[in-house]
């Protein structure tokens, strides 16, 4: 294996490896999270249904009606053109500079919808809005994964890499050892897709637990946004979130494709 390739993988397993096993912080295990706690209490279990009823229906909507709207916020064919590009120039001769591009699109769309999420996130809390703006929330989380999905040349729109998407959200959004177990699941099933393996996924159920994680991480968030004024902390919450997600994507991704590109 190349030199400057296998620098490259050791390089995202070590990144992976720290994502995986961070610390809590000390303040906000004593003192945040005891408070986290009595506000869960008190949000009504009525309240918790729906919202995971919310983000399943939010990613049904957006899996089979929104891929098409979702493209229409950034250039595709421009993305896979550069792609391609860097793609070539690293089949004739891998190195960082070359890396580093493939990089650059990633990096761009990251902070592109981090300073979306803001604005989404903010305005509609300040309103008050709660539950109606997940659609649109999911929307710019899956807007995020797919502009990175492209800038390592991957097409999101075979059922598998659908299911790889939502496993990337689940991790991105658990910690410990649900988090590694998600982990593991990725580097399984995206092992088999770039080897061509045959794999059947069932998304309706993926759907289910990605929404069931995502309303356990956002409960406290979503329901403190749903009160106005308050609800203006909505656009931190929801930039945390964007960059928690695009940043383990992107690992991921580079990742993948450093690994099939080492086995060409």
């Amino acid at each position: 294996m190349d030199s400057i390739m296998n620098k490259q993988i050791q390089r995202m397993k070590k990144e992976e490896d720290k994502l995986l096993n961070q610390k809590e912080i000390p303040f906000i295990k004593t003192k945040v999270t005891p408070i986290v706690d009595k506000i869960q209490e008190k949000i009504p279990v009525k309240l918790k249904d729906t919202l995971e009823v919310v983000f399943y229906k939010s990613f049904q909507i957006v899996f089979e009606k929104g891929t098409s709207y979702i493209e229409k916020t950034y250039k595709k064919d421009d993305i896979l053109l550069e792609f391609d590009l860097n793609n070539y120039a690293l089949d004739k001769k891998f190195s960082t500079k070359f890396v580093k591009k493939l990089d650059k699109q990633s990096n761009q769309s990251k902070l592109l919808n981090s300073s979306i999420s803001v604005i989404e996130g903010g305005v509609l809390g300040f309103l008050g809005v709660g539950l109606p703006d997940i659609p649109v929330f999911i929307g710019l989380i899956v807007k995020t994964i797919y502009e990175i999905a492209l800038s390592y040349g991957y097409d999101y729109n075979k059922p598998e890499e659908k299911a790889y998407v939502l496993q990337l959200i689940c991790a991105s959004m658990t910690k410990g050892d649900i988090q590694k177990g998600f982990n593991d699941s990725l580097d399984s099933l995206a092992g088999n897709i770039d080897k061509d393996v045959v794999t059947e996924v069932d998304l309706e159920a993926l759907m289910k637990t990605t929404s069931k994680v995502l309303s356990e991480s956002l409960l406290t968030a979503k329901f403190i946004q749903g009160i106005p004024i308050v609800g203006s902390v909505g656009g931190i919450i929801n930039y945390n979130i964007i960059n928690k997600v695009s940043k383990y994507s992107s690992l991921k991704y580079k990742k993948r494709y450093l690994l099939k590109k080492s086995n060409e």
